[in-house]
């Protein structure tokens, strides 16, 4: 019960993860979709945390993402590192590159950073292409070990929401903690975090940086669960369906970018053909934007919001009429 009460969102996940996987991994199909939606739910997570809490607009994560996976298949396969332990690799080089960027972006404004951002995520994927010795080139990377005993597809499923779950933790702590609200803090108003003795760039750096690791670890996975990795695997049309994940579901919470990773992934179901994908994205986009302009979620918490507002009026009225009634 402490779990259900101090971490809700993580113990939601963990629920909807035992209840659905046992169903999602009965068939071959489903089961794919399953591991990859998990690994599109890190990513959304990632977006969450740079965009919904320290308001940095984002459009790097794909990039970051390959970072991921390119330093994990590069240290198993060229240097012979165990699987998991290059873990480490995709986790940290991704961190370090967006702690150097975040530095350069603190003080731009939202349209500038997010172009800057899309550039950075250009310049690593010529990088990529460029270095054929290493990362392979155009033609990429094949032949990544699986992850030990982690082969078969219901074992990468159960382990993209393992990752997930833990995510959420993770994102739970942090967001209750004194450097989650300053952060809180930092997004509304820099001038007030400043009076409170909060340096902004280092703050907004860190959790740059710790969206980028989480990107990273998504990569990581994503290139052993596919035993193969090309700079088309995790492009720039990836982070932007990241981005829309996060804002679709509502960026400022814990669970919007799962959320909306869930819905994008359900239209894609539902779209009559691929080429339509950007024509559905962004009708959904312009509909949030237009009607929740903070995502799903903030559209469910305004309705609760309603409700609680109509249902404390009429316990008043009620209770001014009887107190009314009850004079003589």
């Amino acid at each position: 019960m402490s779990l259900v009460r101090a971490r809700p969102n993580t113990f939601l996940v963990i629920l909807c993860m035992l209840i659905a996987l046992p169903i999602a991994t009965r068939n071959p199909v489903s089961t794919d979709s399953a591991a990859l939606l998990g690994i599109y739910s890190l990513l959304a997570l990632s977006v969450g945390l740079s965009y919904g809490q320290a308001g940095v607009l984002t459009m790097s994560q794909g990039a970051f993402a390959s970072l991921g996976g390119y330093a994990a298949a590069i240290a198993t396969t060229k240097f012979g590192v165990p699987p998991f332990l290059d873990l480490l690799p995709a986790v940290a080089l991704p961190a370090l590159v967006a702690y150097a960027v975040a530095r350069l972006v603190t003080r731009l404004p939202p349209l500038a950073t997010a172009l800057l951002t899309l550039s950075i995520g250009s310049v690593i994927a010529i990088a990529i292409r460029s270095a054929e010795g290493i990362t392979g080139g155009y033609m990429g990377l094949a032949g990544i070990p699986g992850l030990g005993p982690i082969r078969t597809p219901p074992a990468y499923a159960w382990l993209a929401w393992a990752m997930v779950a833990f995510t959420v933790l993770l994102y739970e702590n942090l967001v209750c903690s004194a450097y989650g609200r300053a952060l809180n803090v930092l997004r509304h108003d820099h001038a007030r975090a400043t009076a409170d003795g909060v340096d902004p760039p280092s703050l907004i750096s860190a959790a740059f940086a710790i969206s980028a690791a989480i990107a990273g670890a998504a990569g990581w996975l994503y290139a052993h669960y596919i035993s193969f990795i090309s700079p088309e695997s995790l492009d720039t049309h990836l982070s932007i369906t990241a981005l829309l994940m996060a804002v679709i579901g509502g960026a400022e919470f814990v669970l919007g970018p799962i959320l909306g990773a869930l819905v994008l992934d359900s239209l894609t179901r539902l779209l009559p053909a691929a080429e339509l994908q950007g024509f559905y994205y962004g009708a959904v986009l312009i509909a949030i934007l237009l009607l929740a302009r903070r995502g799903l979620l903030g559209l469910v918490q305004a309705a609760f919001a309603r409700l609680r507002t109509t249902g404390d009026a009429a316990t008043e009225t009620a209770v001014t009429l009887s107190a009314e009634g009850s004079r003589p």
